[in-house]
């Protein structure tokens, strides 16, 4: 089947991208003085990272991935959100320079202490599995496939609970910082524990539970069913690739500081 694939050039969606990383720039460039004063020059390490982040999240909701996870690939799907949650939050986060963000925090006290809430292992687990976990109630993502301005929320329901939980492996704020070595091993191990039910309703479900990708061309050689594995497949690799990868790193840490 011949499938006419193309990249999203919407205007908001290229001006959102294009705005972000152009206010990162000049607040981190020639305005630092004014919203980071400890923050000497350009932070090019982290800029690099906010920059990949960004693009991976242009890649997730803007490349052809978009279209095949729409209309044809429930695995296609999955891999748009798992870049999102995995692979662009992380970056970002980690894209942003301590000098910036403990000045914003300091300056802003009712916002860090919301921030301090969500940012909680234990807020920021829940929320985000909740919302991960009703996005993927049959009704709710079917509705979102074939309606254009709900898929959209969808993603940033996603994207947002995700730069949350995300924060306590990978914050580099004095302020708002990521946990130590048995609290970053422990909500680790708890981020893999979390999404077994979804992961196994996937897995051991006798057909097809998405009608979307059940009455959809055959693309490739899956059949929906498999598809649907696949997607399973990759929703667990990305989650224990995060974790286990978060656990190396706190454990390491906290060895290296008790020696």
């Amino acid at each position: 089947m011949n499938i006419p694939l193309h990249w999203h050039t919407e205007p908001l969606l290229l001006l959102l991208v294009v705005g972000v990383l152009w206010g990162y720039t000049l607040i981190c460039g020639p305005y630092r003085e004014s919203f980071a004063p400890q923050l000497t020059r350009y932070p090019i390490k982290s800029s690099t990272s906010f920059y990949l982040g960004v693009f991976v999240a242009y890649i997730a909701v803007g490349s052809p991935l978009d279209q095949l996870g729409e209309s044809f690939l429930f695995s296609a799907h999955m891999m748009q959100h798992m870049l999102l949650i995995y692979v662009s939050a992380p970056l970002i986060v980690l894209g942003l320079p301590p000098q910036l963000t403990d000045a914003f925090l300091l300056k802003n006290p009712r916002f860090t202490k919301i921030l301090k809430f969500l940012v909680h292992p234990l807020t920021a687990g829940v929320f985000f599995n909740l919302s991960f976990s009703v996005w993927h109630f049959p009704e709710l993502y079917d509705a979102a496939l074939s309606s254009r301005p709900l898929h959209i929320v969808e993603h940033w329901m996603m994207f947002l609970p995700a730069l949350i939980m995300v924060w306590p492996l990978v914050s580099r704020s004095k302020v708002l910082p990521r946990l130590g070595g048995g609290g970053a091993m422990f909500y680790s191990f708890a981020l893999m524990i979390a999404d077994l039910p979804i992961w196994a309703a996937l897995i051991f479900a006798e057909h097809p539970i998405y009608e979307t990708y059940l009455l959809a061309p055959r693309i490739c050689w899956l059949s929906a069913s498999q598809d649907m594995i696949m997607g399973a497949v990759i929703m667990k690799a990305f989650n224990e690739v995060f974790a286990l990868t978060n656990m190396g790193v706190a454990f390491y840490a906290w060895y290296q500081r008790d020696r």
